[in-house]
Formats: structure tokens, sequence, C-alpha cells
């Protein structure tokens, strides 16, 4: 707790420091490469026959993901709380990307807990790692998934926390990581909204993203809630499918519980006992969801469902075909929902794809899949 109030008491304290946040803002443009554009998807579009799709192409932020707008932000704020070393957990890799891109560019010192199951589905991601001077600690205990990973870094950190920060990659953990993720994430959807009048001159009909931990998601959701024209879906990993068991999709087969220091959906069994995961992601491929998403599920405010492997992975070469645009698998998932609901809706409509990473990270995964060797 004492860790949790001194990171709280600094957070608080740097948004109010117009030095801190110029340099975040001057960050965001001239390193991180923002805003990032919104791309209508022409191609995709006439394929499906209905609604107009729109794709906010985080996958050109530096380091091929939105998970370099919250790195570089806690980066900033870990130095100026003088820690020397940040810690992260990693999924797919790309948190622990950015958060390795965020030591070098601050000169931290920088270790990356990640599963073995990810590590070997990852490997490309665990080179960058590595080549941006990171240390990758392999967890091999439990799922040996993103879970596994998070458990190890929250141990490090307790531990080690008057020289460490903890950049806890997605909006969940004990507060304020929820809502300093999302605080760093929502530049999403405050582009998005300026972008999409810019283009249509009015707001969206859809908001459609995938939902792993959830800081994507929520990043382009929060700046719309206020508008309730806009109606938005989260879309979670469904694996194998739900009656399989081997799925992440927290909202159709899990329940209330608590994991991690967060109250949230969680997979778990009768007696509180965390359940396996699976997913063709690894970025979705955990037990649990941010809080607020709880929040804005059981407030019907934001609609959740899920695709399955199948579904991804189909989505995964329609947008590579038709557009040029490889997109990464956690995407994918979004794009499945929107390929599923555009042919529904009128050309009148419009649906805006949150694209959160390219797929550059996931084409050998995808060729192991489909039995091709590379």
């Amino acid at each position: 707790m004492p860790a949790l109030s001194e990171l709280e008491a600094a957070y608080t304290t740097a948004g109010k420091d117009t030095v801190f946040t110029e340099e975040l803002a001057l960050l965001q443009t001239t390193y991180i490469g923002r805003p990032t554009p919104l791309y209508f998807a022409k191609r995709l579009t006439e394929r499906l026959g209905g609604a107009k799709i729109y794709l906010k192409r985080e996958d050109l932020a530096h380091t091929g993901a939105h998970k370099i707008n919250n790195a570089i932000g806690q980066a900033l704020l870990a130095k100026k709380m003088g820690k020397q070393r940040l810690i992260a957990e990693t999924g797919a890799g790309q948190h622990g990307v950015a958060t390795a891109t965020g030591a070098a560019l601050t000169g931290l010192s920088c270790d990356i807990y990640m599963g073995s199951d990810d590590i070997a589905r990852q490997s490309l991601n665990v080179f960058r790692m590595k080549l941006l001077g990171a240390r990758v600690i392999e967890v091999s205990t439990g799922s040996r998934t993103l879970k596994d990973a998070i458990n190890e870094g929250l141990r490090d950190w307790t531990t080690n926390v008057r020289t460490t920060h903890y950049v806890m990659g997605t909006v969940f953990g004990p507060h304020p990581f929820p809502m300093m993720v999302r605080d760093f994430q929502a530049v999403i959807g405050k582009e998005a909204k300026k972008q999409i009048m810019k283009a249509e001159g009015r707001l969206p009909d859809y908001l459609i993203a995938c939902v792993g931990g959830g800081s994507n998601s929520i990043g382009l959701f929060f700046d719309f809630l206020a508008h309730d024209s806009v109606r938005m879906i989260g879309v979670e990993a469904g694996g194998r499918g739900i009656a399989s068991g081997e799925h992440a999709a927290r909202f159709a087969g899990g329940s209330i519980g608590i994991l991690q220091g967060t109250k949230s959906y969680l997979l778990q069994d009768d007696d509180g006992n965390v359940l396996g995961t699976h997913s063709v992601s690894a970025g979705l491929d955990y037990a649990s969801v941010g809080p607020e998403h709880a929040f804005l599920k059981d407030s019907g405010r934001v609609e959740y469902t899920y695709a399955e492997d199948n579904e991804a992975l189909g989505a995964f070469e329609m947008l590579s075909r038709t557009e040029g645009i490889i997109p990464a698998l956690e995407s994918s998932h979004a794009l499945a929902e929107a390929i599923k609901r555009a042919p529904a809706l009128s050309k009148e409509y419009v649906i805006v794809v949150n694209l959160s990473g390219r797929g550059d990270k996931d084409v050998q995964h995808v060729a192991r899949i489909k039995g091709i060797e590379l």
C-alpha cells in the first residue's frame, strides 16, 4: 500500500506539472508519431458491402502498437520519481518492447517478465526487447502466460519498490494503475473523435476494439462515453469456443472474483481457483479484465462479445489481402466483429475499429498454425 500511495501521489502531481505534460506531449508527437491516422478501409468496406469501416491506425505508432502511449508516460513518471529501474509483464511482447523502449529513452535499466509459452510464440519481440537493452525473465510456472508474468512482476516490485517502478501494461491491477493507464491511452479516442468529425462530419455509429486487459479499448472508448448515440463493442478472445473451456472470454464464461489487486470478471472454478485460458493471440490470453470494463458491462454502456480463433485468423488474412495491412492477431478479433456487423448495416453507418497493433510479430505464429515452414 505505501508503494501504491506513493505512485498515486506522484501521478496526481505530474498531471499538474506543465514541464511533465509538455514533455509527454512533445514525445507523443516527435517520438511516438501521434496523431496516428484514421484510415478509411475502402476495399474492405466494398468487399463487405455495408457500413463504412475506418481503422484507427495504432499499428503505425512507434514500436508497432498502442502500448507505447502508456509505456512512455510511465517511464517519464518513474524518472520523475527518482526510480532507477523499470519492470513489466508482457504477453504478446508489445508492452515489453514498449517498456524497453521507454527505459532506453529515459536511461533506466529494465527487466521484463514473460511466460514460457508466450516467449515461444513471440520470439521476434523477445529479441527486440533484448536489442533495446532489457533483460527478459522467463516465467515457467502456472499457465506460463500473462497471468503468471504479472504475478512475478508484482512480487519483484514489492521487493524492490525503492528503486523500481512497475509499468503495468493494461488497465488492471490495484489503483491507481487502471486509471493511470486509461489516461495515457485516452489519446486514442481524443484523436479519433476529431478525425471522424473531419472525415464524416459526425460521430461514428460504432466503435469496436479487442479486449484483453482492456487498455486499447478503453483508450478508444473513453472520450466517447458521454455520447449515447455511439455504440461500443469490446471483443474478447473466444479461443476454441466457450463450450470447450479453451478461451479467454471473461464476460461470456466468467464470474466476479478478485485477482492481482482487482475485483472484476474472472475465469475461475467454484472454489475461486483461476482457470487456464487459451487464445491464438498472446495479448488476449488472460483470465481477468480491467475493472472499468466490468463497470461498463454491468451498466450496459458497452456491449461485450467474443471472436473465436478461426474468426480472428480469417480477419487477419482478409485485411492483409484487401488493404495491404497485416493486423496483430489481437486486433484481428475486433476486425472479425466488424466483418460480422458491417454487411447487416446500411452504407450510411460508420464503424471505427481500433487497429491496436501490427501483425509482424504474429506472422511466424500464423505460419506455424498453417503448417508453413519459413
